[in-house]
């Protein structure tokens, strides 16, 4: 008999892409190493609070929320159908392993990704369209499982070519391979401007809201202007020259000029300086944000492999160890603070690899327990004794309404979009609902709510001829009222209906509804469940 650790050794050097044997029973040893840190810490947490937690979440509810989280829609009934049938003692750890390795996981990836770097193209009419380069370079980085540490590293080191930011101001593309295109969009979206991009480097790759620092030192915030500026320094390449504008500093040799920037407004040159207050070993050969790039990156650097630990539990938990997640400091500690130690330094040894990270998480103990609350100590959301409801995003909804109801995709069966596009129907439909938000707090606007009930899709899907799903289920033959409400139950919200739903809308269609039409109230049951809550949240 093969023993479940072994078992596990053997299914993931199968799968996953790697040099050698050998290195996937590393990487597998790791996952298992970090697993047990997350459950011993959060289990030491619960008795040392008096917390009972929450039941482990049956199959279907597990895989509902694995299938969100990873590939960013629910699954559909065959899916559902065969890992219910799978009675491995192992099914969850190969369903995890199956839906990395789809392309449906780089896609949904890549487009949070691209939200939390450039959350601009979203909302600001002049960068709706460079969000799409950007997420289609992020796409190739998660298919591949480029390192998160590569993958920052050729974003800030990318070349820019003598005169790029010339060229930039004036709404020209530079010069350069496909790659560096699709990475001058980040710096294009944050307008080429020495404190934009520091802002963001500071909140998406250090893990700190470093722009309130900006214009003064703030009484109770821990960062100072100085230090703001520090970072801007080094793109100090795009800074205007006070005597010469509209023209631009570098790339000039060696580094003079270029790893420094005068505070507007003021007299103060400012040199370039880590966040930790070293200074880089200046060289003719690096630019200043290669070096920053270079420190950033750095499995030594405590900032970035925090951060980025901290971002990935927040993007399956809905809430960050640290919350919000770029605002660490004294006021704001980490709920489980030796927990996130391990996990960063874990994330740091596997050399920054994002599905180490993934498989810990999602084969955790606190990750498996039911969003049901059976007892009153497992309401603090920081405690992680239940899983907590998050608000699906446009992106989620729309692609799993497309799943529910059988409707045509925009393309083919594996689509090649963008959440920034606007112009498919898909595109028009997560427009209107814009990540930014916390999805455990997340609202539905009464905009959204009306495209949900009264939109065009919604209409045609709970028609009978245009709706694919409903049409199926009434042509079936030989189901009985209580089946046909099941088989609903199963395409929409992932699961079997209780007795007691089932009798409800059972009766409910067996009178025909309002206008006594078996086959309308059938469709009412359809409407019914896509705009339930139980739709809409991952739980």
């Amino acid at each position: 008999m093969i023993r479940r650790d072994s078992f596990l050794l053997l299914l993931f050097a199968s799968v996953v892409p790697v040099a050698n044997a050998d290195d996937a029973v590393a990487v597998e040893r790791r996952v298992q190493q970090m697993v047990v840190a997350i459950d011993r810490r959060i289990e030491s947490d619960w008795l040392a609070h008096n917390i009972k937690p929450a039941a482990v979440a049956d199959d279907s509810e597990y895989a509902r929320r694995l299938y969100l989280d990873i590939i960013g829609r629910i699954p559909k009934v065959g899916e559902l159908t065969e890992f219910a049938d799978d009675k491995s003692a192992d099914k969850r750890a190969k369903l995890v392993e199956k839906l990395l390795n789809m392309p449906a996981h780089a896609r949904h990836f890549a487009a949070g990704t691209r939200n939390e770097w450039l959350p601009q193209t979203q909302t600001d009419i002049r960068f709706l369209s460079l969000g799409t380069g950007m997420e289609i370079w992020l796409r190739e980085r998660y298919r591949q499982n480029t390192p998160s540490s590569e993958v920052v590293r050729r974003l800030l080191s990318v070349k820019l070519g003598d005169g790029a930011a010339v060229r930039f101001r004036n709404g020209q593309m530079a010069d350069g391979d496909t790659e560096s295109q699709q990475l001058l969009n980040y710096y294009t979206a944050n307008e080429v401007r020495p404190d934009q991009l520091a802002a963001s480097v500071s909140r998406v790759f250090l893990g700190v809201k470093l722009e309130c620092a900006q214009c003064h030192d703030h009484p109770f915030a821990p960062h100072t202007k100085e230090q703001f500026w520090q970072l801007a320094a080094f793109f100090g390449e795009f800074s205007p020259l006070p005597a010469v504008a509209p023209s631009f500093v570098g790339p000039l040799p060696p580094q003079f000029e270029k790893n420094q920037i005068t505070i507007p407004n003021t007299e103060n040159t400012i040199i370039a300086t880590y966040f930790d207050g070293t200074f880089p070993e200046w060289n003719a050969k690096r630019l200043p944000r290669q070096e920053l790039a270079v420190w950033l990156t750095s499995p030594e650097n405590p900032y970035f492999a925090r951060n980025l630990a901290n971002r990935m539990w927040a993007r399956f938990f809905g809430i960050g160890l640290i919350d919000p997640i770029d605002e660490p400091g004294d006021n704001n500690p980490p709920s489980h603070p030796e927990l996130l130690d391990e996990l960063a330094k874990g994330f740091a040894e596997s050399g920054f690899d994002n599905r180490v990270l993934i498989r810990a998480i999602v084969r955790s103990k606190p990750y498996q327990l039911t969003s049901k609350l059976t007892h009153p100590t497992q309401n603090d959301p920081r405690r992680f004794a239940r899983m907590a409801m998050k608000g699906l995003s446009g992106a989620q909804i729309y692609d799993s309404f497309v799943i529910a109801t059988g409707k045509a995709s925009d393309g083919s069966p594996d689509p090649v979009y963008f959440d920034g596009q606007t112009q498919s129907p898909r595109g028009r439909f997560v427009k209107e609902f814009p990540t930014g938000g916390k999805a455990t707090e997340s609202q539905t606007s009464i905009l959204q709510a009306l495209m949900m009930m009264n939109g065009t899709d919604m209409a045609q899907q709970t028609t009978i001829k245009t709706g694919q799903t409903l049409t199926a289920i009434v042509d079936a033959p030989f189901l009985t009222t209580e089946t046909r409400i099941d088989t609903m139950y199963r395409a929409i919200v992932c699961r079997t209906p209780t007795a007691e739903e089932r009798e409800k809308f059972a009766s409910y269609v067996d009178r025909g509804g309002p206008s006594g039409d078996k086959t309308k109230a059938l469709a009412d049951v359809m409407w019914v469940l896509l705009n339930s809550t139980e739709f809409l949240f991952n739980h």
